[in-house]
């Protein structure tokens, strides 16, 4: 772990550095005046922007995605176990600013929107163990999430929803009291497994989809995506798909409107300024 405490010297000077614009970012996210909140939009590797968190909330998303491991004890932020700093937490980087701004912002990540933000949380080492330790996180921020207690449903400011590793999948289920949900796949769709366990359903683009936008999309592809939102709607849930084109320009555009013309519920990218900027003309 000495390369993690190098690491986190350089993090912490980033992080004085970034103090301003942090705040100014978290005033916009509160302030009446600030961005308009567009629901649908989900900030794929959030944690890799300037300011995770914030940046997203600058552009008025309403979902974000970290993606932890479980290291001696603590949930490290980052894509690849190389580059993982002690410094970056899931506390640091989103529960303590999320609580400030759910208790500045009256009980909402926006103020006046109280449609909950959601927090997908990528599980990246042994899904089981990860799962428990983050369910010990949460319960000292609870109050702030949307919960399952013995067979009802109370909505937060946060909904978290678990994806990564499917070992996670046991040890939830046998819960009676929790504070996350669970990522699902289509295969879900149509079991006895209802809504307030599954509430999302993701699926890799390229897994049901040839057409990556450019050309016409092929008929075929357009009514299976279209029945794929409607089964899916039908059980009370949400559709994600990720490996989407994400390289700005006119296919990821012709996507982008197929997806918008169908009904999806998230659209998954790494590029906040485009995604707002499509929603924001297409959604008037």
């Amino acid at each position: 772990m000495a390369h993690l405490t190098r690491r986190s010297a350089v993090t912490a000077l980033a992080a004085a550095v970034a103090v301003p614009a942090l705040a100014g970012t978290a005033r916009a996210a509160g302030h009446p005046s600030g961005p308009r909140p567009l629901r649908g939009t989900h900030a794929h590797n959030d944690y890799e922007h300037t300011h995770p968190l914030f940046d997203a909330l600058a552009h008025g998303f309403t979902s974000v995605e970290a993606d932890i491991f479980l290291v001696d004890g603590e949930l490290l932020v980052g894509h690849d176990p190389t580059e993982l700093d002690p410094s970056r937490t899931l506390e640091y980087l989103y529960l303590d600013p999320l609580r400030k701004l759910i208790r500045a912002n009256h009980g909402s990540v926006y103020r006046g929107y109280h449609h909950p933000l959601q927090l997908l949380i990528d599980i990246k080492t042994e899904g089981a163990a990860t799962y428990l330790e983050l369910d010990r996180h949460l319960v000292p921020y609870r109050r702030l999430f949307s919960s399952y207690t013995h067979g009802r449903v109370r909505t937060g400011a946060i909904t978290a929803v678990v994806s990564g590793d499917r070992g996670a999948r046991r040890p939830m289920e046998a819960q009676q009291v929790r504070y996350a949900f669970y990522d699902g796949r289509l295969d879900d769709l149509g079991t006895a497994t209802t809504a307030s366990f599954i509430p999302l359903i993701s699926e890799a683009w390229t897994d049901h989809f040839t057409w990556t936008g450019a050309g016409p999309f092929p008929a075929a592809e357009r009514t299976r995506l279209h029945d794929l939102v409607a089964r899916t709607h039908a059980g009370r849930r949400r559709l994600r798909f990720w490996a989407t084109p994400d390289v700005a320009g006119p296919a990821r555009d012709a996507l982008w409107r197929e997806l918008y013309a169908a009904g999806i519920d998230w659209f998954n990218t790494d590029d906040l300024a485009g995604l707002e900027a499509f929603l924001r003309a297409h959604a008037g």
